[in-house]
């Protein structure tokens, strides 16, 4: 054989080669190298996400409460979010087996992942050629939860996800985790609120808190999540359905319970009874008014979901007895509307506050934001400035008499209601009469300005213009219930003016505690200025024109009565020493 013919040979040897042979090898590392290629990137993202310990888990907010003075809860602030966390002994058994049956029935099994779930969902979606099942276990879904803010359905945001899920399994239990995550999933939006956690789901769902739920019950809040809006019972009956027996199909598999009790459960309704808890407040116009104080505190964010307990200072008794005391003069149809305010002298402390009427037909609260005219009401503002200048009401007199007055203010008639006239009287005499000549001269004596700023130091917050013809009760903005019981109350505590105070103190989830209302209050009267006052103010209930607003309190009583022209307009504001 030549040279040739051998070079020939071995050319003709290598070309041999298998074609299939050829292709296989190469495509072998094609996929050798891609899995390498696959295997560094994963490890590239995970190793770009932060620690589990660097992050700040989330704070899925919790629906605060307001109380009244003796615990009693008086409803719930409204939120676009309604959760109410409960420790793990009010979770109960059932409601933990059917969600970890539907959700990850390797949970006790896996450290965070579960490659299994993966692979068999992969294979699931691909086979459907649609995505119908998440490989996702109970642990990365509260990772999610908690720890990644807005989450994008991206390779990088999972592979950063299961990462810390192994972190977080490495550092809590399995109850604790499980406990967690079925404080925080959403599991639907009714009437415009997001139900987050068992809880609030519970309620919202059968109006019964989450340990009291039945078998059938707890599979159905147990499939919720996964596509809250999808499996609403209340607009998606049957696919709610379906999904419920899914859930109770997969206990009986997993032998949380027998298929027995599986089919029997399966053959109940959906059993739905819906709770207007969280929706329900008791005294709405307190409520209102709590809620506003507390927006100004706080703001919008931490009111409505910052789980807070807030504890007011309204005495539910006292509150009934002051919707009585409305009602019984005016509760026939056609009744003009009417309010009521009871603070405390002593502190401030607003112990009831109440309207006439229904909340759902006016939401306006006459009580803090009505603005009327007090008439009568408003001498004693007066006979205060005269007493604090020095002027004894029971030796300085005027005449009683029609009036017909120009000076710096205008030119003005002043009469009597009953247009009967006494003569010559003393204040004293002059307030139990309630006599609007008397006072006429007193006001332009003392000076409308001074009338002006005693009204102020009591507790009168509405402006006023310092004109005579307010020393009377004739305000061009008028007062509220509200001012006028705290001004009295001024009187009643011996001369200490306290802010009027709703709220008592208000508890955060973190066991701190923020207490309201002010300790000493400011003195704005001598002890001899306010007795005198009173003494004057009780003597027109003994005898005056507030006899028929007495109670008979042997501590002592005080008051006074206005009204305004064709009574559009009609007050009662008296006090005792511990209450206004």
């Amino acid at each position: 054989m030549t040279q040739r013919e051998r070079q020939v040979k071995r050319r003709r040897r290598r070309k041999g080669l298998p074609k299939g042979l050829l292709i296989l090898a190469t495509v072998g590392a094609a996929a050798a190298i891609g899995l390498l290629g696959a295997v560094g990137y994963v490890i590239a993202v995970a190793a770009s996400a932060p620690a589990l310990e660097e992050l700040e888990p989330q704070d899925p907010g919790e629906t605060s409460s307001v109380y009244a003075a003796d615990g009693s809860r008086l409803g719930f602030v409204q939120s676009d979010i309604i959760r109410t966390p409960v420790k793990s002994k009010e979770l109960p058994t059932v409601l933990s087996q059917a969600t970890i049956a539907i959700e990850d029935e390797r949970f006790f099994d896996h450290e965070g992942v579960d490659y299994s779930a993966i692979i068999r969902a992969g294979v699931e979606n691909i086979s459907s050629g649609e995505t119908v099942q998440g490989g996702s276990t109970i642990t990365q879904q509260l990772v999610r939860a908690l720890y990644i803010e807005d989450p994008e359905d991206s390779y990088e945001r999972k592979i950063r996800e299961a990462k810390l899920a192994q972190e977080l399994e490495q550092e809590r239990s399995k109850q604790w985790i499980l406990r967690h995550y079925l404080n925080s999933v959403p599991f639907g939006t009714v009437n415009g609120s997001s139900a987050l956690g068992a809880e609030a789901a519970s309620e919202v769902y059968f109006s019964k808190h989450a340990d009291e739920l039945d078998l059938h019950e707890a599979a159905l809040l147990a499939g919720l999540p996964q596509a809250p809006s999808e499996y609403n019972p209340f607009r998606e009956e049957s696919a709610a359905l379906a999904r419920r027996n899914d859930v109770l199909a997969q206990m009986a598999e997993n032998g949380f319970v027998t298929p027995e009790q599986a089919e029997k459960a399966s053959e109940r309704g959906l059993d739905l009874n819906p709770s207007d808890r969280y929706t329900e407040r008791r005294e709405p116009y307190v409520f209102d008014y709590v809620q506003d104080e507390l927006l100004e505190e706080y703001g919008v964010e931490t009111l409505r979901e910052g789980g807070l307990e807030i504890h007011t200072t309204i005495d539910p008794d006292l509150q009934e007895a002051g919707r009585d005391a409305i009602n019984g003069p005016l509760g026939y149809t056609g009744a003009p509307s009417g309010a009521l305010v009871s603070i405390d002298p002593s502190n401030g402390d607003i112990k009831a506050m109440a309207s006439s009427g229904e909340y759902d037909d006016r939401t306006f609260n006459l009580a803090a934001q009505g603005k009327r005219q007090p008439g009568s009401a408003f001498k004693t503002m007066v006979l205060t400035a005269a007493v604090r200048e020095g002027i004894d009401p029971d030796t300085t007199k005027y005449t009683s008499q029609p009036l017909s007055l120009s000076n710096e203010y205008g030119t003005y008639e002043v009469s009597t209601y009953s247009e009967t006239y006494s003569g010559p009287m003393t204040l004293r005499e002059a307030t139990i009469q309630s006599d609007n000549t008397v006072y006429a001269q007193l006001i332009l004596d003392v000076g409308p300005e001074d009338v002006a700023e005693t009204a102020h130091l009591l507790g009168i917050k509405t402006e006023l213009d310092g004109y005579p013809a307010e020393g009377l009760g004739g305000l061009r903005i008028g007062v509220s219930p509200l001012e006028m019981a705290n001004a009295y109350a001024t009187l009643a505590a011996g001369g200490i003016r306290h802010e009027p105070q709703a709220i008592e103190k208000v508890e955060f989830p973190n066991g701190d505690v923020e207490e309201f209302g002010e300790s000493d209050g400011k003195r704005v009267l001598t002890d001899g200025e306010a007795y005198e006052v009173t003494s004057i103010l009780g003597d027109n209930i003994a005898s005056g024109t507030g006899t028929a607003a007495s109670i008979g309190c042997t501590g002592g009583q005080a008051g006074k009565t206005g009204t305004t022209d064709e009574f559009k307009d009609a007050w009662f504001v008296g006090y005792t020493t511990n209450l206004s």
